[in-house]
């Protein structure tokens, strides 16, 4: 474990950057949003994640690259939600929608730390009404060094009233360290996806994969079928879908290859959506890198998004004085 100074926030508050590593990976990690900054590949020398050499990159822009995304990932329709019999109303920062959390979200405050020899625990309560939700949440996100990779848990406790509770990581994965992702070699366990609204809201009821650009279930090139001749994707320019990712528990939610390095994913959650960075548009990244569409893949586990205003899905509740568990893994192989 080190630990170096990243910069101030806006406040003028130091922020801190804290390694883990071994003799596979390095992992580096922010104070500021609970962010997880690089993942670096020891054998290929690759850094697989997009994101900036100092704070003031995460600071300056709304990709989001990195983040801890909460209270709730991806997009709120209309902003409200109905919890308990009454009309919640959230900020409004996605057209008439609300998407991460708001834009002071979970991954643009700082955060509490302690650090052990292979995990960095960041802590921090989310008050009542904070982006216009209820209640009171006691927010504790863990990165934990695996012998291969990171795991990621949030647990979030209700202190004084229900509330809710969806997370994702939102790390932006490059495995080569190229200007594109098109080659990446992806595989998905999941049988059917969301289609999206003309404002990015995944409907309900979800398609089947089968016969549509979207089916990954036997591995395939990110880029066989990303300018296909389908209206979400001419929509999207690409692919910002969520899939429901098939079983139960810890399961495997991707597998991406790119030359001899191979990433998997593996979650609790209900499922995921998956990115390709389609109007990504950032420059002054790591090492003075410009990001553009289509080079880097994001794979957020997470619930349905809009999932709270949905029947028939699992919803992102948390009841008073309980505490729901979130875990993301990120696993990295080398041929």
């Amino acid at each position: 474990m080190s630990k170096r100074l990243f910069g101030k926030n806006e406040q003028g508050e130091e922020v801190f950057l804290y390694t883990l590593e071994n003799d596979q990976i390095q992992a580096s990690f922010s104070d500021y949003g609970a962010t997880m900054v690089s993942l670096i590949n020891k054998q290929t020398g690759v850094d697989i994640l997009l994101g900036f050499d100092s704070i003031e990159g995460y600071i300056n822009h709304d990709s989001h690259l990195g983040g801890f995304i909460g209270r709730t990932a991806n997009r709120t329709k209309n902003a409200e939600f109905e919890l308990n019999g009454k009309i919640w109303h959230l900020e409004k920062n996605s057209g008439k929608n609300s998407i991460h959390g708001g834009s002071t979200g979970f991954d643009r405050v700082m955060y509490d730390t302690t650090e052990t020899d292979t995990s960095v625990i960041f802590h921090r309560v989310s008050p009542d009404g904070e982006e216009g939700y209820p209640g009171s949440l006691d927010v504790t996100v863990t990165y934990t060094l695996l012998e291969d990779g990171i795991e990621m848990k949030a647990e979030g406790r209700a202190i004084d009233q229900d509330t809710i509770f969806a997370m994702t990581n939102h790390n932006y994965y490059n495995l080569g360290g190229s200007d594109s992702i098109e080659n990446h070699v992806v595989r998905i366990p999941a049988q059917q996806y969301a289609i999206d609204s003309e404002d990015g809201i995944s409907q309900l009821p979800l398609l089947p994969v089968e016969g549509t650009p979207f089916d990954f279930r036997t591995a395939k090139a990110l880029g066989k079928d990303i300018n296909a001749d389908d209206p979400q994707l001419r929509a999207n320019r690409g692919y910002d879908h969520h899939f429901a990712v098939d079983g139960e528990g810890l399961r495997l939610f991707a597998e991406c290859t790119a030359g001899t390095t191979t990433l998997l994913i593996e979650s609790n959650l209900p499922g995921m959506h998956v990115y390709t960075a389609n109007f990504l548009n950032q420059e002054g990244g790591k090492q003075g890198r410009t990001y553009r569409p289509h080079c880097a893949v994001c794979f957020e586990p997470e619930y349905i998004p809009n999932g709270i205003n949905y029947e028939g899905v699992v919803k992102p509740i948390v009841r008073v004085n309980e505490t729901s568990v979130q875990i993301i893994r990120m696993r990295l192989h080398n041929q």
